[in-house]
């Protein structure tokens, strides 16, 4: 499959880029002295695209410049980054990495909640500056008689919610719909949702449709001992009114994995003491990544060799696709 030319949307790891090079001729415009002038010579003779959120939007105005673009294999759970309707009036599949990363991001988001309700970094770090030799770290917050609210019950969802049920905690849930199969209580929105919970979970995909749907009513429903978790992206949750909550005590405290405009994390949110902030490390392990990285080129591989698409998105327009 030399013969087939890929571009590389940026950086990726090596697995990705070795795997891509290895069974494809491999474009990487970034390197290249104007990558603007690169991309618009190599543009016409592209076939797939290998990609991930941090690489930037990929529209219709880009999409422009690779007229014979079949497939986009992202790098990630999440595609939001992706017009995947202007992809679909192209005819190119897309592609993404579900799975693979499902315990880990699941496991991360139990590590958040219980680092945000018992404070471990806060007690970390009272340790360390040698506090304890004068008193005692403060008493905290307990999951005991908690209600974990679930925005967003798909794959990584389901996951918490089984390690929630772990720890004894009850579960509800909001999403698009109503899943008979559940044991877990439904409500239709997510103020309805977070009024009645003590724990609000985000987990629900990012993009124009779920921009801020963790809003200023939604913050206030949750209540004064109320946690929010969000390890889906950063704007499903209205930053700057999670930061008013926050310091107003509308809500009790968050632990917070994604950012509206990351890497850039608001000072307020920083000089908090009583949150806790990680850069985006949900499914951030050497073995997950590795099985992310693998599945985009197995995904490039599979489509080229014409066996269709491993893990297309709901919305892709591949005729084959069994899921």
């Amino acid at each position: 499959m030399k013969d087939v030319e890929i571009l590389l949307g940026g950086p990726m790891p090596p697995l990705v880029m070795d795997g891509v090079a290895t069974s494809f001729t491999a474009h990487r415009p970034w390197e290249a002295a104007d990558p603007a002038a690169y991309l618009a010579g190599i543009g016409p003779r592209i076939r797939g695209l290998a990609t991930s959120s941090s690489h930037g939007r990929i529209d219709d105005a880009y999409l422009a410049h690779l007229p014979r673009l079949e497939i986009i294999a992202s790098y990630g759970v999440g595609y939001d980054s992706i017009d995947v309707a202007a992809a679909a009036r192209r005819g190119i599949v897309v592609t993404n990495t579900p799975d693979v990363l499902t315990d880990e991001v699941a496991d991360l988001a139990l590590g958040l909640l219980l680092a945000t309700v018992r404070q471990l970094p806060q007690a970390d770090r009272f340790l360390r500056s040698g506090r304890w030799l004068e008193k005692s770290f403060p008493l905290t917050a307990t999951l005991r008689e908690r209600k974990v609210g679930i925005l967003g019950l798909g794959r990584i969802g389901k996951a918490i919610a089984r390690r929630c049920e772990a720890f004894g905690l009850p579960i509800a849930y909001h999403g698009r719909h109503r899943q008979d199969d559940l044991p877990y209580a439904f409500y239709g929105t997510p103020a309805e949702l977070a009024a009645a919970v003590d724990v609000l979970m985000v987990v629900t995909p990012g993009g124009t449709g779920t921009r801020h749907l963790v809003d200023a009513s939604v913050l206030q429903a949750l209540g004064p001992t109320g946690i929010l978790i969000n390890v889906s992206r950063g704007s499903v949750v209205d930053e700057a009114a999670l930061i008013r909550a926050l310091r107003d005590g509308t809500i009790l405290s968050a632990g917070l994995d994604v950012f509206e405009d990351e890497p850039r994390v608001p000072s307020e949110l920083v000089e908090m003491e009583h949150v806790v902030l990680l850069p985006h490390v949900g499914s951030g392990s050497v073995h997950t990544r590795n099985a992310m990285g693998q599945l985009v080129v197995d995904n490039l591989a599979a489509w080229f060799s014409g066996k269709g698409p491993l893990t297309p998105v709901p919305e892709t327009p591949w005729a084959g696709r069994t899921a």
